[in-house]
């Protein structure tokens, strides 16, 4: 039997408290900030809560973030959904891969279908969405080939470094 967070050359995880420093390095990364729209670094004393409570079912946090691990066990980068709304099974999707030295591999196209599949199957939900900005040509490809839709276009939806930015919403429908 296929497991459904496991893949060819990645699986997914869940975050685990020896994650501080990988979670703390990611979520205090000034250069990710625009992609999550923090505005603020993070203390340890904040991210040991939050891996306190990584337990969480998704119904009651409403989110779910999964680490993307090797098979060495060096973790990669992390998978989100969030916004999750279990009465109309939807979700949104995002996704990093830390370093770029480890872009471009096949990690963030494996993860995301691992993700998709386990949304799918396990979660049952309908349609999964995702917000990339306009000038963000690689995460645009990565989910197109993956079979999400462009389906509009938010202008001016992003201000960073003095200027505003438009956002795509992308969504993939089950069907």
């Amino acid at each position: 039997m296929k497991e459904t967070l496991k893949g060819k050359h990645i699986y997914l995880r869940a975050l685990e408290p020896e994650d501080l420093s990988f979670l703390s390095a990611i979520e205090n990364d000034e250069t990710l900030w625009e992609l999550s729209h923090t505005q603020t670094p993070y203390s340890q004393y904040i991210l040991k809560q939050y891996l306190a409570n990584s337990h969480l079912d998704i119904y009651e946090a409403k989110q779910l973030r999964l680490v993307i691990s090797n098979y060495a066990g060096q973790p990669l980068g992390m998978i989100d959904l969030f916004d999750f709304d279990f009465k109309n099974r939807r979700a949104g999707i995002g996704i990093l891969i830390q370093h770029f030295g480890d872009r471009q591999k096949g990690y963030g196209k494996e993860a995301l279908q691992l993700l998709i599949d386990y949304s799918f199957k396990h979660l049952d939900l309908h349609q999964l969405y995702c917000n990339i900005l306009e000038d963000n040509k690689a995460s645009i490809k990565l989910f197109v080939n993956q079979g999400f839709e462009i389906v509009g276009l938010k202008k001016d939806w992003v201000y960073s470094n003095k200027t505003y930015k438009n956002e795509y919403l992308l969504q993939l429908i089950n069907s």
